[in-house]
């Protein structure tokens, strides 16, 4: 989760990122990298900062991208990553506001994040 060419893998094909100067940074660092959205790599669908943060106070493992773009005022996405015995739990949280779209970008991000979790289970399980 902290290697930005993961982002790459797991958002493919439905989302790319293209980076807006040069590219990003080969482990995620606090700070905002900016970026272009691509739905399916063909539509743009305007500039999406990526706003890393590794709040100390939320558990071990935890990145926080409090991003926001053109459509999107904010995309607030928390992963929490945790032993639970049998494995690793891997947990997606996220909180969109989009005015108007915001049911819209909702139902995305759901169908979104659940073909996240299926890139994440194959990779994981490619190890």
């Amino acid at each position: 989760m902290q290697k930005s060419e993961t982002l790459d893998y797991v958002a493919a094909p439905w989302i790319r990122f293209k980076p807006k100067a040069g590219r990003f940074p080969d482990r995620w660092t606090t700070g905002n990298h900016e970026s272009t959205l691509w739905l399916l790599g063909v539509v743009p669908l305007g500039p999406q900062t990526i706003g890393i943060e590794f709040p100390d106070d939320a558990g071990p493992m935890v990145l926080r991208d409090n991003g926001h773009g053109l459509m999107v005022k904010t995309w607030d996405h928390w992963i929490f990553v945790s032993a639970d015995g049998r494995g690793t739990r891997y947990t997606d949280r996220v909180d969109v506001h989009a005015g108007l779209l915001t049911p819209f970008v909702a139902l995305f991000a759901w169908l979104f994040y659940a073909h996240r979790q299926r890139r994440w289970k194959a990779l994981a399980d490619g190890c």
